[in-house]
């Protein structure tokens, strides 16, 4: 009887999120289900049609390309990176709450600001050109080649390492100082501390981590609209922009399919590294 009473408590706490979460998330995506099989102006029931439409578009396939390709480079850099700049921060404890601050700088940074910032940088006459004309290196048009995808890159790793540091900072900080005493008693080194202890009491943030930067890659989008527009270069043409097009062009039938298909695929990813991460515990 009791459990059963705190069982109806904890259901209250959570029903009011619930609700929130079921006006709007659940019901708004089931209803981008729904008229992902209607068209979009006449309202019949097409089938299956509006997925073999965007299947063969090949801008769809270029966003997506694009779009798993930056996540391909992305994700698994910024987890090395942010994991040892961590570690390196634990390490040399000085000053380390200045330290992480200046690590968030970044994400405090208004999206303007980070334009101007690009447009300063970046540009035909801008500044790494005017560095590279000192060295006597050819001018590189960043935004109008190849160079545009690295330059998306490194926007998305500049605004997000801080962020993923804090995080691992905050996982390392909780693994109890007497495991590594007592693995150098063992005559453990640094490198074996590292992959017996440190790394495996680091699976649950490494988790959280992945899921976080998935979902903070959607947002370059931002940056990469204001600067480059509509249609930038071919190279970082992303998913959003064929999204906000297809939205600009009422095109509701072809964008509601795109996005069932994308949301089943991220959805999959979060449950695999879930099952991945629970069979690790």
């Amino acid at each position: 009887m009791r459990k059963r009473r705190e069982a109806v408590k904890g259901l209250m706490f959570i029903l009011p999120s619930f609700v929130g979460v079921c006006i709007f998330w659940v019901v708004p995506y089931l209803d981008v289900i729904r008229r992902s099989f209607f068209g979009a102006v006449s309202g019949e029931f097409t089938g299956m049609r509006n997925y073999r439409t965007i299947f063969e578009n090949q801008a769809f396939q270029l966003a997506v390309e694009n779009t798993l390709r930056f996540f391909a480079v992305c994700i698994p850099f910024l987890i090395l990176l942010s994991l040892m700049t961590a570690i390196f921060l634990t390490r040399e404890k000085s000053h380390l709450q200045l330290k992480k601050s200046l690590f968030l700088l970044p994400m405090a940074i208004p999206v303007a600001s980070v334009v101007v910032l690009w447009k300063v940088l970046f540009h035909s006459r801008g500044l790494l050109n005017h560095f590279l004309s000192l060295l006597s290196v050819r001018e590189i048009d960043w935004m109008n080649t190849g160079a545009s995808f690295g330059v998306l890159v490194i926007s998305y790793l500049w605004r997000n390492l801080g962020y993923d540091v804090i995080l691992w900072t905050a996982g390392i900080a909780g693994i109890p100082l007497s495991l590594y005493d007592a693995a150098k008693v063992d005559g453990a080194g640094e490198w074996m501390c590292f992959w017996k202890i440190t790394l495996p009491n680091l699976m649950g943030s490494l988790f959280t981590i992945v899921v976080l930067s998935i979902l903070n890659g959607f947002r370059v989008y931002r940056e990469a609209y204001l600067v480059a527009g509509d249609y930038p270069q071919k190279e970082m043409y992303l998913l959003q922009h064929l999204f906000n097009n297809w939205y600009r062009d009422l095109a509701l039938d072809k964008m509601a399919a795109a996005a069932v298909v994308t949301g089943i695929v991220i959805m999959l990813l979060i449950a695999v590294l879930g099952y991945t991460w629970t069979k690790e515990e």
